[in-house]
């Protein structure tokens, strides 16, 4: 199975296949020598690669995770092969229009658009800080602001709505 994940930014392919009991890793076509082994039900777990072994705490569900390793925390979307082809289809039948969410906790820096602005897809709508790091939330297609539903300054969880865009009209 093909899950996307992305964290800020950056998106990784990742192909998880058990063949007789052992768990085969992909990332973004390349193998790796990953073994995995829970050790509680509370989101507790060993992850072994080579030589190097990490302790990662997991939580969240299906569609957002947040991963501590070592004190800090990264906050992931997922979405399987399945779910990434309903949303695209879903996408495209809306015409790239709709809500856009926040995919991790954080604050907003800057919102760089208002409603009625008329944007391409790429461009860079609202940036979003979480970890330190700041990301720019770009507009998946070209289309109209339709709604601004936060402001500079304000925090945000995971899955809560930034804005709304109206597609383009074909």
């Amino acid at each position: 199975m093909k899950y996307f994940l992305k964290c800020g930014e950056r998106e990784v392919v990742v192909e998880l296949v058990e063949r007789l009991g052992r768990l085969e890793v992909c990332v973004d076509g390349e193998p790796i020598d990953l073994e995995y082994q829970e050790i509680d039900r509370l989101g507790q777990v060993v992850l072994q690669h080579g030589p190097d072994a990490y302790a990662l705490s997991v939580e969240g569900d299906e569609s957002l995770a947040h991963v501590t390793l070592a004190g800090h925390v990264y906050s992931f979307s997922l979405e399987d092969e399945r779910e990434r082809a309903a949303h695209l289809a879903e996408r495209a039948a809306r015409g790239g229009g709709g809500p856009l969410k926040a995919v991790m906790p954080g604050f907003v820096a800057e919102v760089r658009v208002q409603p009625g602005d008329e944007v391409q897809e790429g461009d860079a709508l609202v940036v979003l800080e979480a970890m330190k790091m700041q990301n720019e939330i770009q507009a998946p297609a070209s289309g109209v602001v339709e709604s601004v539903a936060v402001t500079a300054g304000q925090a945000v969880a995971a899955g809560e709505i930034l804005l709304v865009l109206r597609g383009a009209e074909a």
